[in-house]
């Protein structure tokens, strides 16, 4: 007599489709997820504690992968979100490469919500019962800490964690932060929503790329060392999202908000290029860190850069010793949304989303 069959795992349509990934190789794998796509860590920890959700920022894409390992190896299910008109999304056959609009515009953060409200309901349905952790940098950052006070009630799509790499809470630089702050921005935003407001190298990508003597080997395509344009359209969004953050947000769950322990200038003199956020004021994330939420937590990396996971050997394992600590601690206390509650199909719910980006 034969044993009885297990029963069938169970699949989704997401565990289909899935082709090793062209940037990172066999290690990884991606798929189209709208407009977007998906990455994930072919590698899974044996007992997962949570599943990781990475978001980038502007000029910028996933090819973290020691980011990856590094919390895989700490029991995370590693995912990343590579947003519209971003990364592998305009690679050929990519879900945006079609897209006429120029790479990491947005004129409206319903797009980031909608991606994020599809990566969320999809990395939930391949993982039902374990928390979401949404890692998000930059611009991905004050994209998803709107979007998760916005869906803050829907458990299909609300993150259970937050953390929060050198987020864009507030314009920096003269040129950007000049526009930024100009009456004419509302208007050149919806008139010309495409005019270059400005437009610099980012020495801090050319300092970090493998040819400049850096650590880091990326696709300079995708992460440009000559920079990406800022455009009327963006950051007129841009700044609207920051004076409704600057108001206060309700995100419900915990937060860290990681930020360098100094800033300075964004050029090759700067004899601390390497050691500094260059890009955004510290000082003002230390400010606004507060009006997330009611938990949120500020983790100072001594010598760190933008991308805090991009940092030199020392501030970078400082980071990551900072973010698995601070996630021991608050993981056990997560509970996250029964499977029951959740319906992956769902219409996005980011109606309220443009809502929360007006002054």
């Amino acid at each position: 007599m034969h044993a009885p069959s297990p029963p069938p795992s169970r699949r989704t349509a997401l565990d289909e489709g899935w082709l090793a990934d062209r940037l990172l190789g066999a290690d990884f794998e991606e798929r189209p997820l709208g407009p977007a796509t998906l990455v994930r860590a072919a590698e899974r920890p044996t007992r997962a504690r949570a599943v990781v959700l990475h978001v980038h920022g502007y000029n910028d894409y996933f090819f973290q992968a020691h980011l990856a390992r590094a919390l895989v190896a700490a029991g995370y299910v590693f995912c990343a979100l590579d947003l519209r008109r971003a990364g592998r999304s305009l690679l050929a056959g990519g879900a945006g490469a079609d897209d006429p609009l120029p790479p990491h515009y947005v004129a409206s953060l319903r797009e980031a919500g909608a991606d994020l409200s599809a990566a969320a309901r999809a990395v939930r349905d391949l993982d039902p019962g374990l928390p979401l952790v949404v890692h998000a940098h930059s611009t991905g950052g004050l994209s998803a800490a709107l979007w998760a006070h916005a869906v803050r009630e829907d458990p299909a799509h609300a993150p259970d964690v937050l953390v929060l790499d050198s987020p864009f809470f507030s314009i920096s630089g003269s040129r950007l932060a000049d526009a930024g702050r100009s009456a004419v921005l509302e208007v050149l935003g919806r008139r010309r929503p495409l005019a270059v407001v400005s437009a610099n190298p980012s020495v801090y990508a050319a300092h970090q790329h493998t040819a400049r003597g850096g650590r880091w080997d990326f696709d300079t395509t995708l992460k440009r060392p000559e920079g990406l344009p800022a455009r009327a359209g963006w950051l007129r969004t841009v700044t609207r999202a920051q004076a409704r953050l600057a108001r206060g947000l309700a995100v419900p769950g915990p937060v860290l908000v990681a930020r360098s322990d100094s800033s300075g200038p964004d050029r090759a003199d700067n004899p601390r290029l390497d050691a500094q956020d260059t890009v955004l004021d510290v000082g003002r994330i230390a400010a606004l860190t507060p009006r997330v939420g009611a938990d949120t937590t500020a983790l100072v990396v001594p010598g760190g850069v933008h991308d805090l996971a991009l940092s030199a050997d020392a501030p970078r394992q400082a980071y990551l010793d900072g973010v698995l600590t601070w996630l021991d601690d608050r993981l056990p206390r997560v509970r996250p949304a029964p499977t029951a509650t959740r319906h992956p199909t769902d219409v996005t719910p980011v109606g309220t989303l443009e809502d929360e980006e007006q002054p």
